[in-house]
């Protein structure tokens, strides 16, 4: 008679599966699923302001503190004087500092100059004149006490923004072109189709939980700015066959440790579809989503197991009850930068002036100053752009050299460097908990370097700026992608430095950076370093070449 198998024999092991909810695994299997289930993180926003602004940080339960009060865009900063050997060594609690980072979200970079003078008065009020622009158009503030926070949601929620999911698993910001109704080579305008998916899924308990962050796209942009092709889902503007505008849907697009582009569905996606589509996708990311572990619980490792033929067919079936038309893929991005930087027409007759602060540090100074500068110029409506730049629309023909003369003395360059142009970096150590290096103040020194050394250099060319390897600030489709990490310098110190990743690209060619064996620079040597690489391609490069395509062709002793 055999021996029936023990509850522990591998053999018989039932197979524990990926946490996926639709297959009714429904017992949390982290820690982080586990608070989740405890309670949903909308929840918190009381507990804010009936207790912990009221008696202050040492209130707040750990749970919240670390996990469910970034359900309203807040994360504690790092403590000042801990370097980035620490990061991944010490306890969270160890890292926290007793301030914290705002994200206000900014849906579609839409904001008029009453919302910008709050988000103005907050930072000089609340967060020490401290405010960044990101590259998903929020505006993050630091140096937050929680005692404040129940005030500065009143103010924000007066003038209709909101920190609501700005965070945490959830659906965060919608991002849209900045130009959205006024470009005058724009395929469909996005901006109702933003605010409806805002109304309809932004604090909804049925789309609170997801297995990890949820980034979207709405945009019917020539120049493609939202970068579509690395977001979870997009809508990407296109004409059918009749005539007709409307979106192509992308699923599945994500950069951090493993980089992955988008697939397109396939379909085309009537205007009044997008909010039932996007719908959808995050009921599939909900429902069949990896839980069991945090690193593989992004919608492109399910996207990139499942294909798009079986996502587009859940989708339908299961979601819409409805099937969606095939439609076409979108025209290549109009040539040149992404950005909307400079002085351009719109359709109305009136103009645009995109600009550029250092690497989207402004402050409450500064943002008063463009609220002023647009008011001046008959402008009631400024945007923020996913380059970490702004915009002020609607500015009069006869008003624009003014305007831009008043930009430029308030150093917000309106005809920058490229340097200046395409310089992104992320937080870094100086609020980051993450982080391993300092970013922001690298980036503005790579720049003033890089502007004094190459004074006639014109090509477009990305560098992004990262403090750690999870690329916030999208290393991997950088032209020049800067991963933060420590290194040993010629003296066998151990200092601040960069991996450095060439020739990612997006757009037309599609692809990540190529990665040379060993090669790493300190941020002693980084303005050494470029200005090496970028001189070799300035000599080197054939008409009309980027330098993404030169990069790979080029030998690596070229690279290094």
């Amino acid at each position: 008679m055999s021996t029936p198998a023990r509850p522990g024999n591998r053999h018989h092991k039932r197979p524990r599966g990926e946490g996926q909810w639709a297959l009714g695994y429904r017992e949390p299997l982290n820690k982080n699923e586990e608070n989740k289930k405890n309670d949903d993180g909308l929840n918190v926003r009381q507990r804010i302001i009936d207790i912990y602004s009221k008696r202050g940080f040492d209130s707040i339960d750990p749970a919240d503190l670390r996990g469910r009060m970034r359900w309203y865009g807040l994360y504690t900063q790092r403590k000042p004087g801990i370097d980035g050997g620490k990061t991944a060594i010490l306890e969270p609690e160890e890292l926290d500092d007793r301030y914290f980072m705002l994200r206000i979200r900014i849906d579609g970079g839409q904001l008029s100059l009453r919302q910008l003078r709050v988000i103005a008065d907050i930072s000089n009020e609340f967060g020490r004149g401290t405010a960044d622009i990101t590259d998903r158009q929020n505006v993050q503030l630091h140096w937050v006490e929680v005692e404040s926070v129940p005030e500065i949601w009143r103010r924000l929620e007066e003038v209709g923004l909101s920190t609501t999911e700005a965070c945490g698993d959830t659906p965060r910001v919608i991002l849209g072109c900045p130009l959205a109704g006024v470009d005058v080579d724009e395929v469909i305008d996005g901006t109702e189709q933003v605010a409806e998916i805002y109304e309809r899924f932004i604090g909804d308990k049925a789309f609170s939980n997801l297995p990890r962050k949820f980034k979207s796209a709405v945009s019917g942009c020539p120049a493609h700015c939202t970068v579509h092709e690395i977001n979870d889902v997009a809508f990407v503007g296109v004409v059918n066959e009749a005539g007709e505008a409307g979106y192509d849907a992308w699923v599945g697009g994500g950069l951090s440790t493993n980089p992955m582009i988008g697939k397109r569905l396939g379909v085309f996606v009537r205007p009044d579809q997008v909010a039932d589509v996007y719908g959808g996708v995050v009921g599939i990311f909900r429902d069949y989503g990896y839980r069991r572990l945090r690193h593989r619980a992004r919608i492109k490792f399910l996207m990139n197991d499942w294909g798009p033929e079986r996502f587009r067919e859940v989708l339908q079936k299961e979601y819409l009850g409805y099937e969606l038309p095939d439609g076409p893929a979108p025209a290549l991005p109009r040539g040149g930068r992404r950005d909307h930087v400079g002085v351009h027409p719109q359709r109305d007759g009136n103009f645009y002036v995109g600009f550029a602060p250092k690497v989207g540090r402004v402050d409450g100074d500064t943002l008063h100053r463009i609220a002023d500068i647009a008011e001046r110029h008959g402008s009631d409506r400024v945007r923020t752009t996913v380059e970490q730049k702004m915009v002020i629309l609607d500015i009069a023909p006869g008003l624009v050299d003014s305007a831009v003369a008043e930009l430029e003395a308030a150093d917000l360059q309106v005809n920058p460097s490229t340097f200046r142009r395409q310089t992104m970096a992320c937080t870094g150590i100086e609020y980051c908990k993450l982080a391993i290096v300092e970013t922001k103040a690298t980036a503005t020194t790579l720049i003033h370097e890089l502007e004094n050394r190459l004074p006639d250099f014109k090509d477009p060319l990305t560098i992004n700026v990262n403090g750690c390897p999870n690329s916030c600030a999208r290393i991997q489709v950088a032209d020049i992608g800067l991963k933060g990490q420590l290194v040993v310098n010629d003296r066998g110190e151990q200092v601040e430095g960069f991996q450095i990743h060439l020739g990612g690209s997006l757009g037309a060619t599609p692809g990540f950076g190529r990665k040379v064996r060993g090669l790493k620079a300190t941020a002693e040597e980084l303005p050494d370093y470029v200005e090496r690489v970028v001189s070799n391609f300035g000599k080197q490069k054939n008409d009309g070449e980027t330098f993404a395509e030169w990069v790979q062709r080029a030998d690596e002793s070229d690279l290094k």
